[in-house]
């Protein structure tokens, strides 16, 4: 029976192989070391960036929940602005990455180390998600929600749109007249055809 462990009559083999352990622990404690070094340096930068855009954070609507505006922990930090957004470090570790997942893809919006740069863009960002929803807003209301109206009342240029409800009944009016129509012109050629073969009772 073969023994594998350490051998009791060389122990300078095993002091070698604690040595070696011991190594490795440090190595492994050096690049947790670093690692922990790069995240805090990452999310202090993003920190100074949501200082700088406190006040824009504060003016965005707080009935819109597609914003998020907080920092995420993880092995890379990132400051979320919404659901499809977020600033990141990029890799030489100064420069902001603004970017967005889209359909396409990721796009890269702004990538500058220039912090006031960065925060401009994000704003600008920010103003057009909140136009689009007021437009998302306006268009639930008018114009098919609406009533009908008459063309007089629209200002100059713009024309009055039907309701879908009143589309409807328009479309079937019409059909009921068309058919109507087209009933009677069938009639009337019936009639002239039978005309023709009818004796005259003139005397």
């Amino acid at each position: 029976m073969s023994d594998f462990g350490p051998n009791p009559r060389h122990p300078e083999s095993l002091g070698r192989l604690a040595e070696s352990i011991r190594e490795m622990k440090n190595a492994i404690a050096d690049r947790e070391d670093v690692v922990v070094d790069l995240r805090e340096a990452t999310r202090l930068r993003l920190d100074l960036l949501a200082q700088e855009l406190a006040s824009v954070f504060e003016d965005a609507p707080q009935d819109m929940e597609q914003f998020d505006f907080t920092i995420s922990s993880g092995l890379q930090p990132r400051l979320w602005i919404d659901a499809t957004a977020h600033v990141a470090m990029g890799r030489d570790r100064r420069s902001y990455r603004f970017v967005r997942d889209t359909r396409l893809g990721r796009v890269v919006l702004a990538e500058t180390p220039d912090i006031k740069a960065v925060a401009k863009q994000i704003t600008t960002y920010i103003a057009e998600r909140v136009i689009e929803r007021e437009r998302v807003l306006e268009g639930d209301f008018h114009p098919a929600s609406l009533p009908f109206r008459r063309a007089s009342f629209r200002p100059f240029g713009t024309w009055a749109v039907p309701s879908p409800a009143i589309e409807k009944w328009s479309s079937f009016f019409w059909a009921i007249t068309f058919a109507l129509i087209g009933a009677a012109v069938g009639v009337a050629g019936v009639l002239s055809w039978l005309w023709d073969r009818f004796p005259s009772t003139t005397p």
